[in-house]
């Protein structure tokens, strides 16, 4: 059994990562360190890092990193695991490429790791980015990565910690899943793009919290990348009650905030929406 089968704790600090990953694995993953260092030394005890933290360069090259889940000696996991371990905090990795049963298509996987270093579980995004926003450039992910199936809750410090990645965020659905397996944070590493985070990306984070009555924490990618692509940034922590309570600024970084689990509860009891379900 790892350590993150633990009693239920009362309080959890958590960190949403900003970063402004590139091309060059190697120099992503020191920033990584750096910045969980950061935040583990601030007292966080779970870091969520953002949608492609470790590869952030052209879509066609993905696969060339590609990892399989649970290689404990892949580059990517081997430093994921180590940071762990040596600052004793609990990871969750954004998305990464694994390896799937297309070579050319690899998942966009969030890796869960305890403090200990152990894997705890994997989620492969859902709903891939196809879209067209014109002027402001297009996007065809499914071109590049195959797409996954199943909805997971991790079981983290005591708490359910349900994942999604970026695009996800869209559909309500899943997070009404997540929330009836047990979710009581849902995790959202993300490079929204900067068209439309600047529109959607409060809004919908404070819905998915609002309306499933739980504590998001949302990292974000920030900044410019390889092909052109800019990413709007504001990784933040929200409660129950939709209220930021954390959010970082235009750098790298990271918002760090408290879940508190009798003010979860107390939402869930004064407004009972989630019991009140009819469809």
């Amino acid at each position: 059994m790892t350590s993150s089968a633990q009693d239920a704790k009362a309080t959890l600090s958590v960190a949403a990562l900003q970063l402004s990953s590139q091309e060059a694995v190697s120099e992503n993953l020191e920033r990584v360190d750096t910045l969980v260092t950061a935040a583990a030394r601030a007292g966080a005890e779970l870091c969520v890092l953002p949608e492609n933290f470790a590869y952030m360069g052209p879509e066609a090259g993905k696969h060339q990193v590609a990892e399989r889940v649970g290689d404990a000696d892949a580059p990517i996991q081997a430093a994921l695991r180590r940071i762990a371990a040596r600052e004793r905090v609990a990871i969750v990795a954004g998305g990464f490429p694994e390896r799937s049963a297309d070579p050319e298509r690899p998942f966009n996987t969030s890796a869960c790791f305890a403090a200990d270093g152990e894997l705890v579980t994997a989620y492969r995004k859902i709903h891939l980015f196809d879209v067209d926003l014109r002027s402001h450039g297009s996007q065809c992910e499914s071109r590049n990565t195959s797409g996954g199936r199943e909805v997971v809750v991790a079981r983290l410090l005591g708490f359910g910690v349900g994942l999604s990645i970026c695009y996800d965020l869209r559909f309500p659905e899943l997070y009404r899943a997540l929330v009836d397996q047990g979710a009581e944070i849902l995790t959202v590493p993300a490079a929204f793009t900067l068209y439309t985070g600047k529109d959607h990306w409060h809004v919908l984070l404070r819905a998915r919290a609002i309306e499933a009555q739980c504590y998001v924490v949302a990292a974000a990618q920030w900044g410019r990348h390889p092909e052109g692509r800019a990413t709007f940034g504001h990784a933040l922590i929200a409660d129950p009650w939709g209220t930021v309570t954390a959010e970082a600024s235009d750098q790298l970084g990271f918002a760090l905030g408290r879940v508190e689990r009798e003010f979860l509860h107390e939402i869930r009891t004064r407004v009972p929406s989630l019991a009140h379900r009819r469809l």
